[in-house]
């Protein structure tokens, strides 16, 4: 990652979206300092509630992680451990964190076991027993043990049928009114956007291309990887011939050169492209482009 910056309002969802690689579940993760083993935060400032996450100590790290900020990981079936009760798994957050009794613990899991619609009963059986989506459940319940304020869904419906991915989004919009939370979701669907999101953040290359409102981004996307990214989506009800795709391969980030990383498969691009890095270009009511004037499409 490069660059990247955005903020995130209080009960707001921002939709993170972009082409495998991109950088999406790195940035997310970098919000954790849950980066893997060779990652690093070479410099900036994340801020949460005014507090710089990259200045805290070992201590409030722990405290921060699951009380105030959790994920739900994509791949429900490999987060949850295949040989610990469901419920148990989520009463070890809950007794690592709170000062409570194993009692109370065991009853808030059931309670948010009811909560995603499950039965409370079932916290004592083992993920194997339970389908996909409701696999996906126990990882939302599971971020929400602690009453956190910030949520990342790490692409929370990966390898579920589109009826179950409907059904856990219709969730998790109901719980983020309920608990007023504020909602990262990572995701390459573009559909999920418009359901979901109030706003977006495209990114290509381990950088935001543009950021915005979802009425911009999808229905007025002003840089040419996002109009690629939109155009490239099927539409029900459109035309049945197969939407064109974005020419060319993303960048290989060990040989960055100079200027846009996406002039080269740009159709807009000019001399000026190759030559410098854009700056990010106000659009008005929140929608930002990183682009040249004369390369972006808006209005």
């Amino acid at each position: 990652m490069n660059g990247v910056s955005f903020s995130l309002e209080k009960g707001e969802i921002l939709g993170l979206v972009g082409e495998s690689g991109c950088g999406k579940t790195t940035t997310a993760l970098a919000a954790l300092r849950l980066l893997p083993e060779g990652g690093r935060i070479d410099g900036g400032s994340m801020l949460f509630d005014g507090r710089d996450i990259m200045r805290m100590s070992d201590a409030q790290l722990r405290a921060y992680r699951w009380k105030d900020a959790s994920v739900i990981f994509q791949g429900a079936m490999n987060a949850l451990n295949p040989v610990q009760r469901v419920g148990d798994q989520i009463v070890e957050a809950i007794l690592e964190h709170e000062a409570v009794d194993r009692v109370e613990a065991v009853r808030r899991v059931k309670r948010l076991f009811e909560l995603v619609d499950i039965e409370g009963r079932r916290a004592g059986e083992y993920p194997h027993e339970f389908s996909g989506g409701m696999r996906q459940r126990v990882m939302i319940a599971m971020a929400l043990a602690l009453n956190p304020r910030l949520v990342i869904g790490d692409e929370p419906t990966t390898a579920l049928d589109v009826m179950v991915q409907a059904q856990i989004f219709e969730l998790i919009e109901r719980l983020k009114e309920e608990f007023d939370l504020s909602m990262i979701i990572i995701t390459h669907d573009l559909s999920v956007l418009g359901d979901v999101c109030d706003r977006a953040a495209v990114m290509y290359a381990g950088r935001i291309a543009e950021i915005g409102p979802i009425s911009d981004i999808v229905g007025n996307p002003a840089h040419a990887y996002t109009k690629g990214l939109v155009d490239s989506f099927p539409r029900v009800g459109g035309s049945r011939d197969m939407p064109d795709a974005i020419a060319g391969d993303p960048p290989d980030l060990g040989e960055v050169g100079p200027g846009c990383l996406y002039a080269p498969r740009c159709p807009r691009a000019s001399g000026r492209c190759f030559r410098e890095e854009p700056r990010p270009l106000d659009l008005g009511k929140g929608h930002v482009a990183y682009c040249f004037p004369e390369g972006v499409r808006h209005g």
